[in-house]
């Protein structure tokens, strides 16, 4: 039975923990049995999280250029080929044994620099594995790759392959759900000291370097948001999705989201709190998110769909009057080792589907309303991770809420 508690980030000789190499196994072994039920012979991925999921490549990361610095090529039956930066290589080659082939490339934005792998990396690798012509299914690249691809692999047709690896990672692995577990244990930690340390007279940045500061001394990797998210008083209203110089002062309400990733899996953990005392208009928006997040999180069982929690979601806030309040945003996203990634619960954009809940499935579910012109702010999100067993659903996140603003 899968045990449903983080059990410490150390490698110890005397608790079987975690499984890593038979987890890169299986994770290979389910992007294989999903490339076999497309029509697709390989991958070219490029995906920070599709690269780690089937390589375990923990890279160094350039802000901005990530899909352009390390990749991967999947044949069918074949096993997965790193294509990483030169200051990778020695690191893959040396310290991890498991790839069977392992080719250094460049950052892929220089035009020249792009044909140069095109012709020389690339195009013998799929000769090598017979895949001279047909469709590659690629998942995010630079227009520079897919022109060079077409002028100089021309019998090759580049088509879309990240829905395959969406497949692969739409319901997680118990093992994996092990690990998130253990990732919900650092972010636990990170958003508690950052609500330990929110009070009159710091500033939203202070906070947020509070919280990083626990983060990385726990072990953390990176923060679930590239930006840490600590918006104070009128920041939330409307919200400001990031950390700044502001001070935060007494009835501010404030919200901190920003999670942890640990072994490549990412927790996403968001609460709001209040300095000093609040006033009636934000307990009634608080707990009309509370409430909304509850009856959310109550509909997450298999058979239900994603329709039918973020309807529960809506109308309880709409209880309050404030439905017309809601965040013109998802109000729940799917999560692993994408931040955020498909599926999604509460889309309102054209193309949004509607699919049942399965087992092993794993939500951060985030309701967010903001009132205009309230002092100290009128802006309240809640946000736990969920996931979705044979029975009721399970709550990973175990930060408290704020029950002062709680009517």
């Amino acid at each position: 039975m899968l045990t449903r508690y983080a059990r410490g980030t150390f490698n110890v000789d005397w608790e079987d923990r975690y499984d890593f190499p038979a987890l890169r196994r299986m994770r290979v072994e389910k992007a294989q049995r999903e490339l076999a039920h497309s029509d697709l012979p390989a991958l070219l991925l490029w995906k920070d999280e599709n690269v780690r999921y089937l390589t375990s490549l923990r890279a160094q990361l350039i802000t901005g250029k990530t899909t352009a610095l390390n990749g991967v090529l999947l044949a069918k039956g074949e096993e997965p080929i790193l294509l990483c930066s030169g200051g990778e290589h020695d690191k893959a080659l040396f310290g991890m044994p498991w790839l069977s082939s392992v080719h250094t490339i460049p950052i892929m934005e220089q035009r020249e620099l792009t044909d140069g792998f095109v012709t020389s990396v690339l195009k013998p690798l799929l000769s090598d594995l017979k895949l001279s012509g047909g469709r590659l299914g690629i998942d995010q690249a630079p227009l520079c790759l897919i022109e060079s691809l077409r002028n100089h692999l021309p019998e090759i047709e580049p088509v879309d392959g990240d829905v395959v690896m969406q497949r692969a990672r739409w319901v997680k692995l118990d093992e994996e759900i092990a690990v998130i577990e253990e990732s919900c244990a650092l972010g636990d930690s990170v958003t508690q000291r950052a609500l330990d340390e929110t009070r009159a007279g710091r500033r939203e940045c202070e906070v947020a370097g509070d919280a990083m500061q626990t983060l990385f001394h726990l072990g953390g990797e990176m923060a679930h948001v590239i930006t840490p998210y600590v918006a104070s008083g009128e920041h939330m209203s409307p919200p400001h999705r990031i950390c700044t110089d502001k001070i935060m002062r007494n009835g501010d309400l404030c919200f901190i989201d920003i999670g942890a990733m640990w072994n490549g899996y990412f927790a996403d953990i968001g609460r709001t709190t209040i300095v000093g005392k609040p006033t009636r208009r934000q307990k009634e928006i608080y707990t009309a998110v509370y409430e909304g997040l509850m009856a959310g999180i109550a509909r997450m069982r298999p058979g239900n769909t994603n329709k039918d929690v973020s309807d529960a979601i809506v109308a309880r806030i709409g209880r309050y009057g404030l439905a017309e309040h809601l965040f013109s945003l998802f109000i729940g996203h799917g999560i692993g080792m994408g931040a955020n990634e498909p599926p999604y619960i509460g889309e309102t954009l054209p193309g949004a589907t509607v699919f049942e809940l399965q087992p092993n499935m794993v939500f951060a579910v985030e309701p967010l309303v903001w009132v205009p012109d309230v002092r100290g702010g009128g802006g309240v999100r809640i946000e736990d991770m969920v996931l979705v067993t044979e029975d009721e659903p399970h709550v990973l996140s175990r930060v408290e809420y704020e029950d002062r603003l709680l009517l």
